[in-house]
């Protein structure tokens, strides 16, 4: 005798049987939280501050720049356009990320630009 075909499952229910399982939620999350090294914000000395002023007022509208800044207890390196720069405001963006001259920490040099930091 030959056996009845079954119904076939849905394509949405046989999906969810390859789906990972996280037995703890938000244990990766945890985890990535854990292993981010914090650390504190550097205050620079007085040279160091002078020499970042030398850099940011050589800093153009549309030259390719990298800046080292402080952000969430990390330093972050971002590289791009400069868009603007807001001395009044006291940032400089960087394509769409705007940094605020206190949290910058250097302004390095970027391959093909005009100056030399």
């Amino acid at each position: 005798m030959a056996s009845k075909p079954k119904n076939k499952m849905p394509l949405e229910e046989r999906a969810k049987q390859f789906m990972p399982f996280a037995a703890l939620k938000g244990l990766p999350d945890a985890l990535a939280a854990k292993e981010k090294i914090t650390v504190p914000k550097i205050e620079l000395s007085e040279e160091m501050a002078e020499e970042l002023d030398r850099k940011l007022h050589l800093l153009l509208k549309g030259q390719m720049a990298s800046i080292v800044y402080f952000h969430k207890e990390e330093y972050v390196k971002l590289t791009g356009m400069v868009a603007r720069i807001d001395p009044t405001c006291r940032f400089v963006q960087i394509v769409n990320t705007k940094v605020a001259f206190e949290d910058i920490l250097d302004i390095l040099d970027v391959e093909g630009s005009q100056q030399s930091f």
